[in-house]
């Protein structure tokens, strides 16, 4: 075993960082025969020094980010500040002045992965963001190596624990949306501003990357569709049951019919009781991964939280310290097939649309004529009224987002439609 230590920057000491750096002191032993060397926490960069880090030496702390990744002796930083700046700077700094860079940011990758990983060419250093999709979960790691030999065509996941919380609260006790979402908060699951998460933020740029690395493409987050959690109610959820369904917000990744493009989107959708991934309860995450020659594989676990994360940081610091010693760097970005990423109207699923309507004869003929004309198929409807008043559910057959968009238009014009109350896709079947 080498002696002379691998240097660890590490930049950000939240509940992540401060688990990476707990770990990195405790289990030192067995990471450096993993390894085949040891590894030496080097600095820890904050932004308030003056608070108690328990474990790590008040020596290794320093505010001036920049001057740490500049040191020169700083074999790989770790990157768990977040956001887009000053993390894109320090990163391609890091490369720029000898070290090879472990991230946990899902933002930045979205946005600025391209120039990330040609930063990291350029420099010969490698780039590695285990823990920017799922937490502990391994699944870039079986994207671009295990299934590196295989065609990946669907990626369908649940990618964010507080909103699966969120909506498993809503499926299992029958609670409100800002219900479950106070609870959620009550119990640390939810940020007090939990927009990133409820609006889907958060899983879509977890999808970009996940297309990104699935279909060899390069797709930002401004490619992914977004569709946030918030309007979902308890009334959707009775119309899920009935269905033999419950509601999950899902990042949808999938090639299309013919292979010549890709789509990624965010949304709530009507699964299926039978589907695995109907079956994930509270906080946790997993994503389904269809390829041709694989067929379906799940991954499951926890997909956030300090350990959880720290895990997937560890497992790609112990990685590229294997690189290090070996003089060589792993997968870098693979975008050869540069499919272009179509827009959300090409998306092609099931429907489940409620209708507000006046409980008279005639409107389920108006409305059936509507989708007729818009060639989207009714697969079932369903009627109840009271005192003039109705609501009509319609359940489609497959049609494309643009032909569907084009039927509620026109159903919103209809004198005998009150209004639209909830439009859901239905997925996994």
């Amino acid at each position: 075993m080498r002696t002379r230590p691998l240097k660890v920057a590490l930049l950000g000491c939240g509940v992540v960082g401060s688990e990476v750096a707990r770990i990195m002191t405790t289990h030192a032993d067995d990471l450096a025969a993993r390894i085949g060397a040891p590894v030496e926490l080097a600095g820890v960069a904050v932004r308030r020094p003056d608070k108690v880090r328990e474990g790590i030496p008040r020596e290794l702390i320093t505010t001036d980010a920049t001057a740490l990744v500049k040191r020169g002796d700083i074999d790989v930083v770790v990157e768990v500040i977040g956001g887009i700046e000053p993390s894109r700077s320090l990163i391609t700094t890091a490369f720029e002045h000898g070290a090879s860079v472990v991230s946990a940011n899902k933002a930045l990758l979205a946005q600025a992965g391209a120039d990330l990983h040609a930063a990291a060419e350029a420099n010969d250093k490698d780039l590695y963001y285990e823990a920017a999709v799922a937490g502990a979960i391994p699944l870039i790691r079986p994207l671009r190596e295990s299934l590196a030999g295989d065609k990946v065509n669907r990626v369908l996941g649940i990618v964010n624990g507080t909103t699966n919380f969120i909506l498993d609260k809503m499926d299992s006790t029958g609670a409100g949306y800002q219900e479950a979402l106070d609870e959620a908060t009550a119990l640390g699951y939810a940020e007090a501003d939990p927009t990133a998460d409820v609006e889907g933020f958060d899983a879509a740029a977890k999808a970009a990357i996940l297309a990104g690395i699935a279909f060899h493409t390069r797709v930002r987050l401004d490619d992914v569709y977004r569709e946030g959690m918030t309007e979902v109610t308890a009334a959707d959820f009775a119309s899920a049951k009935e269905m033999g369904c419950t509601i999950k917000l899902l990042a949808i990744c999938e090639r299309a019919e013919d292979g010549a493009s890709v789509t990624a989107r965010v949304h709530p959708a009507m699964i299926p009781l039978s589907h695995p991934l109907a079956s994930v309860r509270g906080a946790y995450n997993a994503v389904f991964v269809e390829s041709d020659a694989s067929g379906q594989l799940m991954f499951y676990g926890p997909g956030a939280g300090g350990a959880p994360t720290a895990s997937a940081v560890l497992g790609d610091l112990v990685a590229v310290c294997r690189n290090r010693l070996s003089g060589t760097t792993g997968p870098g970005e693979s975008a050869y097939a540069a499919l272009p990423v179509s827009g959300m109207g090409d998306v092609v699923t099931r429907y489940h649309i409620s209708l507000d309507v006046a409980d008279k004869p005639g409107v389920l003929a108006q409305v059936a004529t509507v989708f007729a004309e818009h060639g989207v198929s009714i697969d079932t409807v369903r009627q109840q009224g009271k005192d003039g008043e109705a609501s009509l559910v319609v359940v489609t057959h497959r049609a494309s987002d643009a032909a569907l968009g084009g039927t509620v238009e026109a159903l919103r014009k209809l004198d005998t439609v009150r209004g639209v109350a909830s439009i859901m896709r239905v997925e996994g079947e």
